[in-house]
């Protein structure tokens, strides 16, 4: 090859090196996003019968300033015609950004993308606006989904503190075992009389980790703190709870402290305001009492509010007939814990998991579990629902007792139905067509 040649691919090798080096470091500054070195792991966000919204889980970057960029995709039911080409695509792909705090969500790259997964035309868009994100659209579900915070993983105890637990419960049953010498180890001393009542509480709660760590006072100094023995309250004619659930794919959590399941597109309406449910939680013994009386287990189905008002529902759990949608989530269990199981084909009503009379106790209080935040409103429902001795003690395999104690009241108001509203009589569960027209008039 002539010489000059040589330096001509010389400088072109040079040039294509300098250009990489360059667009690696405009990536890296906040310009378009880094290509994706991993497969994609798309998982459902929510879906309707003319569509359906994933999230790409191994695109999803966290930033420092709390923002969330992440790969999206919808898809549609039937393919749709391109309006700048005249070709047809099956699902529009976009690459965004989001931040948490201000819930605004700015789009830096769409791909409209054919059934055969062949790119039709992609648009890149700099210098793209941080839009505010509505309620109750596609984007505030993705927002919600990447904006949770990460599950951490509670450390197991190391092989010596097991041991030591195994060798003190064996201890308990069994009596001291014997020292070297042959002659059985002193007995221990007698320990002093149990606390109170109102102070076993907290006891039981100093000793869980989770009310040790570090911004979680609150859960000592509140006085609005949940779950509590609900007693003597005054007895009115409360709002009836909407409840605007259906049948919808679920993904259920072992998440280290309980069972946790998740869904989409399940809400309630009282006084007016829409809450969605953000997750369903189980415990056992149930936390909360009703005049002194305690229940196997409870269900805690969580809600929020656009404006972020919480409203939790609990569900008293006491030991009878088998309960269909406690089994229909048992037979998903994880094998694994902080590892999400989602049954592509089974569905599952949480309706069938409330009582047909759906009168409630009314109070204010806070999360039961760390950091404590007061100003949630509870809504504990009268009538319990039953579950088998079996499903009990499958939960009880897992988590024998994670419920946290009945806190003390503090001399809150506490409000209570006069009758149990039926189901049947005023129908606080509204149908498919009274929830279509609820929706249609927001």
């Amino acid at each position: 090859m002539p010489s000059h040649a040589t330096a001509n691919l010389d400088m072109k090798s040079r040039t294509i090196f300098l250009l990489a080096i360059l667009w690696g470091g405009f990536c890296l500054s906040g310009g378009l996003p880094l290509a994706q070195t991993s497969s994609p792991a798309w998982r459902l966000i929510s879906s309707d019968p003319a569509r359906r919204i994933e999230v790409d889980t191994a695109s999803i970057r966290r930033e420092k300033d709390g923002s969330v960029t992440a790969a999206s995709r919808l898809i549609m039911a039937r393919e749709v015609s391109d309006a700048r080409t005249g070709e047809i695509y099956k699902y529009i792909q976009t690459i965004s950004r989001y931040d948490c705090q201000k819930r605004t969500v700015a789009t830096l790259q769409r791909s409209f993308v054919k059934a055969s997964d062949e790119v039709l035309r992609t648009d890149e868009i700099p210098n793209a606006a941080m839009l505010p994100v509505r309620s109750r659209t596609l984007d505030d579900s993705v927002l919600r989904e990447l904006c949770r915070p990460p599950v951490t993983p509670r450390p197991e105890p190391d092989l010596n503190t097991q041991l030591a637990r195994i060798r003190a419960v064996a201890e308990a049953k069994l009596g001291p075992r014997a020292t070297a010498s042959g002659k059985p180890r002193a007995a221990a001393k007698p320990e002093t009389a149990a606390p109170s009542a109102r102070h076993a509480g907290r006891a039981a709660q100093a000793r869980h980790p989770a009310f040790a760590a570090p911004g979680t006072s609150l859960c000592k100094t509140g006085q609005r703190q949940s779950p509590i023995d609900i007693r003597d309250g005054i007895v009115v004619d409360l709002e009836p709870l909407m409840f605007d659930y259906r049948d919808s794919l679920f993904g259920i959590l072992d998440t280290g402290e309980t069972i946790e399941v998740r869904t989409r597109g399940n809400r309630l309406t009282l006084l007016g305001k829409i809450y969605e449910l953000e997750r369903l939680r189980f415990h056992r013994p149930a936390g909360e009492r009703i005049a002194g009386r305690q229940f196997a287990m409870s269900a805690h189905l969580e809600h929020v509010a656009a404006d972020g008002e919480r409203l939790i529902v609990a569900v008293l759990l006491e030991k009878g007939d088998p309960n269909a949608v406690v089994q229909i989530l048992w037979n998903h269990l994880p094998l694994e814990r902080f590892r999400e199981v989602r049954p592509p084909a089974t569905r599952i009503d949480l309706s069938r998991l409330l009582p047909e009379d759906r009168g409630y106790h009314a109070y204010m209080g806070s999360l039961p579990r760390p950091p404590c935040t007061e100003g949630v409103f509870w809504a504990v429902l009268q009538t319990p629902v039953t579950i088998s001795p079996e499903q009990d003690a499958i939960f009880a395999r897992l988590y024998p007792d994670n419920a946290r104690p009945a806190q003390p009241a503090h001399g809150r108001l506490i409000k209570s139905s006069r009758n149990p509203a039926n189901a049947s009589d005023g129908n606080p569960v509204m149908d498919s067509d009274t929830a279509r027209d609820a929706r249609a008039r927001q």
